[in-house]
């Protein structure tokens, strides 16, 4: 079967853990004669099996899965097929996850609220070897980046105080001096920008640089 220019359609994989948006986003795209979806999966380890079979020109991975997370997927698939040309299709946005995404390889990383217009002409540039971040997505990988690096331990500083832990308390939990605790607070407060401990901890839930308490 061909697109209405003589052409072989471009092969699609989607992979997905919610059947719905798997189904959804197969009948979106059967509207279009260049694009064809030759497989889903409903899982990383499923779409590895599946990317194996098919050999598909493009796959569209959900960045939020179970076993395998759309991060850990790419970076298995990258690895096995360092050609591989990957979609995040995604609901969440945090500069965290922009920057795992976009390192692990992806060539696009997309909302699910996107138009289906937007999405095929995205499939048809990452297939002519584009990369394609929106504006929106462009802006908070900027700032991400533009954020210095938080060191492991500043990072297991700043998970305690999402959770409402005192200095004292972070303290006997990582077994380090109080002291030591105020340091690593002092150096996150200059990395994120921020004024005291309450926003460090809301800048970090909304990047994604660490989950819930």
């Amino acid at each position: 079967m061909s697109d209405t220019n003589g052409h072989a359609p471009l092969r699609i994989l989607i992979v997905d853990d919610h059947e719905l948006v798997r189904e959804g986003l197969a009948e979106v795209l059967g509207r279009f004669p260049d694009v064809d979806v030759v497989a889903r999966a409903s899982s990383g380890p499923e779409g590895l099996s599946a990317y194996r079979e098919h050999q598909p020109d493009v796959a569209l991975v959900d960045l939020r899965m179970g076993t395998m997370d759309g991060v850990e997927t790419i970076t298995a698939l990258r690895t096995e097929y360092p050609d591989a040309r990957v979609i995040l299709l995604t609901a969440w946005d945090t500069d965290e996850d922009i920057y795992r995404g976009l390192k692990a390889g992806a060539a696009s990383y997309l909302m699910k609220d996107v138009g289906a217009n937007e999405l095929v002409e995205t499939i048809r540039a990452v297939c002519r070897g584009e990369k394609r971040i929106p504006a929106p997505v462009a802006a908070k990988l900027a700032d991400h980046m533009a954020t210095e690096r938080l060191t492991p331990r500043q990072l297991d500083t700043l998970r305690l105080i999402v959770a409402g832990k005192s200095n004292l308390e972070i303290a006997h939990g990582l077994n380090i001096t109080e002291g030591t605790v105020k340091a690593h607070v002092k150096a996150i407060l200059a990395k994120l920008g921020a004024r005291d401990r309450t926003q460090a901890a809301t800048l970090a839930l909304r990047r994604g640089l660490v989950g819930p308490g």
